[in-house]
């Protein structure tokens, strides 16, 4: 199971693309994912044989878990399951563990298995807990001294979920649900936390009833589990995209001669490139009581799907021209909408753009990417009369906002920052793009 960015701690098979039995080349398309970041097709690491699918569709796993295993062409004849025997090891140790992890995976000595260290009747129940509740749920467990298999799980095929563990805590804490209904607060999610619409909303005739996507929920947990760790503050600048508007207008033609689209986003994040480099505070993270300065410059750049909103990165942003970044940011949307993009394409960003102005919003408050300090929303940009040398003219404007961790970041700073966006927009200097 890759980990698709740097706050994600399991994911969801949602399809496996290949059978047991099936021939796979190196790259090929294997299974499907979804996590909070993602939905992604994940490509086999090797060629040969699916030999064994350890986790099934629908089931939630941590991330480099092994999910699979990929034979030697030519062991089509063993592509079935079978119990296991003392002879397993061996013949696996000629398989391909597909994980797909960051780091290489620690591979087994050949050397003999040394016994378990629990009786087979103690490992069952440990693999069966480990299976029904994710590395969170098991942590909160140890904490509380609760045994996970005796908790009913709301999950698919009864896996235990965070709200579940919580809400077994506060049940033995002697807090009754009838008690918490009466308090004004009791709507309010935990940390990390859906609210459960089963009991704010009830149902009416006609009403129809469809449970949260995987990548829906994990959206949902994450933006409640930043804005209860950033304290959010926005600053929103009103920003003249007259002379990005001209330079746009004459050099389309040939950017489109090289493959390129030029857009408004590749202007911007040109901008927010030059601004990153004066004020590397807004490029940071925060771990714990100490700051992070980030060598590198890597911008998110969220992009719209039917079923969510993902983040693709840039990586070096700072290194490309105004070309480039044009490159880039064609190249990641058109990945992230055919469910085409790579593990390593959604980590390590260290600041986000997202451009709700696209449906026509003049301008929203952007919740904070964690664990990033800060994210620029772009509203729509367009033709508005605005008052110039004492007369009215018509010029293309936008609003531009900031949102920052407070945290960390200063209003003075976060103001500084986006005039700097503002003077590099609108004064663009192309021979320097």
């Amino acid at each position: 199971m890759p980990q698709m960015g740097e706050s994600i701690a399991e994911g969801t098979i949602v399809r496996w693309i290949k059978k047991i039995g099936d021939t796979v080349d190196r790259d090929e398309p294997l299974f499907e994912i979804s996590t909070d970041k993602v939905d992604a097709e994940i490509p086999s690491p090797a060629a040969g044989v699916l030999t064994e699918i350890k986790v099934q569709e629908g089931e939630t796993v941590p991330v480099n878990s092994v999910v699979a295993l990929i034979g030697e062409a030519g062991s089509a004849a063993d592509a079935k399951p079978q119990p296991a025997t003392p002879s397993a090891p061996a013949r696996a140790s000629s398989s391909t563990v597909v994980a797909i992890t960051d780091a290489p995976q620690k591979r087994p000595s050949p050397a003999a298995a040394p016994p378990p260290a629990h009786p087979p009747e103690a490992a069952s129940h440990e693999e069966g807990r480990r299976q029904r509740s994710s590395p969170l749920v098991r942590r909160i467990a140890r904490e509380h001294n609760i045994d996970v298999s005796a908790i009913h799980g709301s999950g698919l095929g009864g896996r235990v979920t965070k709200n579940d563990i919580l809400g077994y805590v506060r049940e033995n804490e002697g807090r009754s649900s009838i008690a918490e209904s009466s308090r004004p607060e009791s709507s309010l999610p935990g940390p990390g936390l859906i609210p459960d619409s089963r009991i704010l909303i009830p149902s009416a005739p006609g009403d129809r009833r469809e449970p949260l996507s995987v990548m829906r929920k994990k959206i949902a947990e994450h933006m409640i589990m930043s804005r209860r760790t950033s304290a959010h503050v926005h600053s929103v600048f009103h920003v003249n995209f007259s002379t990005v508007e001209r330079i746009r207008q004459q050099k389309k033609a040939e950017y489109e001669q090289l493959g390129a689209k030029l857009t408004y986003m590749a202007f911007i994040t040109r901008a927010v490139v030059t601004a990153l480099r004066r004020f590397p505070i807004v490029n940071a993270s925060l771990d714990g009581d100490t700051i992070v300065y980030k060598k590198d410059i890597n911008i998110g750049i969220a992009v719209a799907l039917e079923s969510g909103l993902i983040v693709p990165v840039i990586k070096y942003a700072d290194e490309k021209n105004l070309l480039g970044l044009s490159r880039a940011i064609a190249d990641l949307a058109e990945r992230a909408r055919a469910k085409q993009l790579k593990p390593e394409d959604v980590q390590a960003g260290t600041f986000t753009i997202t451009n709700p102005g696209q449906f026509g919003s003049q301008f929203g408050m952007p919740i904070i990417n964690q664990p990033q300090l800060a994210i620029l929303g772009v509203g729509t940009i367009e033709k508005r009369p605005i008052v110039i040398d004492d007369a009215i003219a018509i010029r293309t404007m936008a609003y531009l906002t900031l949102g920052y961790d407070h945290r960390v970041i200063d209003g003075a700073t976060g103001d500084q920052f986006m005039a700097e966006i503002k003077q590099q927009i609108e004064h663009f200097d192309v021979s320097q793009a």
